[in-house]
């Protein structure tokens, strides 16, 4: 397993090594202190997850974000010491897996990394599954609505594969938490409107009037099949 971390701070890269080190020996993790040079990295190396500060001193972090996800799905873990709600909501909106505020013990951060790195390639032995005009093959993490095929990150993969298999059966907030996240944490719910609003764009045909991904007010989600 390799993991690419972008960050300008020599103190929090040593200490997200020493975690790897003393918690995952056998990933390797790499580094840039530049976001540009990070972006070409995710390209060259391929890695299974990045982990990235916002505050870089080329390119804005958001910057990194949204143009790694112009070509790739890899999971994002946002490291920073930006705690304004609105740069947690707008890091989500524009791809990011995580959001993690600094300082973060290693513990909690190497497990939250563990659950994104696993829940990405967890979906590899899974059949396709279809709901209404929706097709969605897990091990590729293509989603087809009819033949226009749509672009997810790996959260989103993962919630519309739970919504899907479920079908017209709600979903509470926790059992959906629990599957993606592999943990139903704290700001998780939070994590997942802000997820769901975004797969609401991607696939309704009027987000603010969803047909497809349903709220159930106070406890879940569920899909419809629009008839």
């Amino acid at each position: 397993m390799k993991a690419l971390i972008i960050e300008d701070d020599p103190e929090i890269v040593e200490s997200v090594s020493l975690a790897f080190h003393m918690g995952w020996p056998e990933a390797r993790l790499i580094s840039t202190h530049l976001g540009q040079q990070g972006l070409e990295m995710v390209e060259s190396e391929n890695p299974q997850i990045v982990i990235l500060d916002l505050g870089l001193p080329d390119v804005d972090g958001f910057d990194v974000l949204k143009q790694t996800r112009s070509f790739s799905s890899v999971p994002i873990i946002i490291l920073t010491a930006k705690t304004d709600e609105s740069n947690i909501v707008k890091g989500l909106e524009w791809g990011a897996d995580d959001f993690i505020v600094k300082p973060c013990g290693q513990l909690e951060l190497l497990a939250r990394i563990k659950a994104r790195v696993r829940n990405s390639n967890n979906h590899h032995d899974e059949s396709p599954v279809s709901f209404g005009t929706l097709h969605f093959d897990p091990p590729t993490h293509q989603l087809l609505k009819g033949k226009t095929e749509i672009k997810l990150t790996a959260i989103e993969s993962h919630i519309i594969y739970h919504l899907m298999r479920n079908g017209n059966r709600v979903s509470t907030y926790s059992r959906i938490a629990e599957d993606v996240w592999g943990d139903d944490y704290p700001g998780s719910v939070d994590s997942l409107r802000v997820h769901i609003r975004r797969l609401r764009e991607k696939i309704e045909e009027d987000p603010s009037h969803p047909r497809l991904i349903h709220t159930k007010s106070g406890i879940g989600y569920f899909m419809a099949n629009p008839q």
